[in-house]
């Protein structure tokens, strides 16, 4: 198990990206340690007498030589709506890192990462970290309309983008699982990456088992200590009840009782 710190960070940018996301990036005086796709930080929320826990979220990305790290944060409740009020210069204490990462590609593998809602965040930095070529990897972003989609142009330089939106304001109308790209051949794909929604997940793990592809997804549980103590984030799993924070979140779906 890798070594957690509880560090405090200065904000660099506090950017709203649509109604309801925001980039934070923060910036360490210390020398930032190994953070992989998929693992996490654990925020505390401050002058908020009325929020005790510290809330989990995805790490975005990651820039060794500036010391500063990312997050999307989209509002779900008080203690993320508390969070997108940050300003620059403002300090804010983190876990990190938490958790079991992604499994890295292999150099030749085919990749598909599918991403919905706050999901979409370690999808990209997968996508990014992966070493890939471009046209070895596919990233499927599902929203509800184009207003929840947030601009990932950018990572054009690292995928093939591909969207889905329940109302065909952007993509394909429907979900991540009626896109064409989910549907035509999951056998031209080594690898599946998911992270989202519990129904979208479990949807996509019914397929990759149904195709015999090796797929991983990142479950969203409740983690509120982020160190296995306080069993807010259990998940049945082959091997009994696992943490989701220090066993996951990222796990193999034959190890899931889905």
């Amino acid at each position: 198990m890798s070594k957690k710190f509880v560090t405090d960070f200065t904000v660099v940018e506090n950017k709203k990206l649509n109604s309801t996301n925001f980039l934070i990036k923060i910036k360490s005086d210390l020398i930032l340690p190994e953070i992989k796709p998929g693992q996490f930080v654990n925020v505390e929320i401050k002058d908020a007498s009325e929020i005790f826990l510290r809330r989990p979220f995805s790490i975005f990305e990651v820039d060794y030589k500036a010391n500063t790290l990312s997050m999307i944060i989209k509002i779900l409740g008080r203690g993320s709506k508390k969070l997108t009020q940050i300003e620059a210069g403002d300090s804010i204490s983190l876990v990190y890192p938490l958790g079991k990462s992604f499994t890295y590609p292999k150099k030749n593998d085919r990749i598909l990462l599918i991403g919905g809602g706050s999901g979409v965040a370690p999808m990209l930095f997968l996508a990014k970290e992966s070493g890939l070529p471009i046209e070895n990897v596919d990233i499927l972003l599902g929203a509800r309309t184009s207003e929840d989609h947030v601009d990932v142009h950018e990572y054009s330089n690292y995928a093939n983008l591909h969207y889905a939106s329940e109302d065909g304001s952007i993509g394909e109308k429907g979900f991540v699982t009626q896109h064409s790209v989910f549907t035509t051949n999951l056998k031209a794909y080594n690898k599946i990456y998911a992270c989202g929604p519990d129904g979208m997940m479990r949807a996509i793990a019914k397929e990759a088992k149904t195709a015999e592809v090796f797929c991983e997804v990142s479950l969203e549980n409740l983690m509120a200590c982020g160190f296995g103590v306080c069993l807010c984030c259990i998940e049945p799993t082959n091997q009994g009840n696992q943490c989701v924070c220090t066993d996951g979140p990222v796990f193999n779906i034959n190890e899931l009782k889905w």
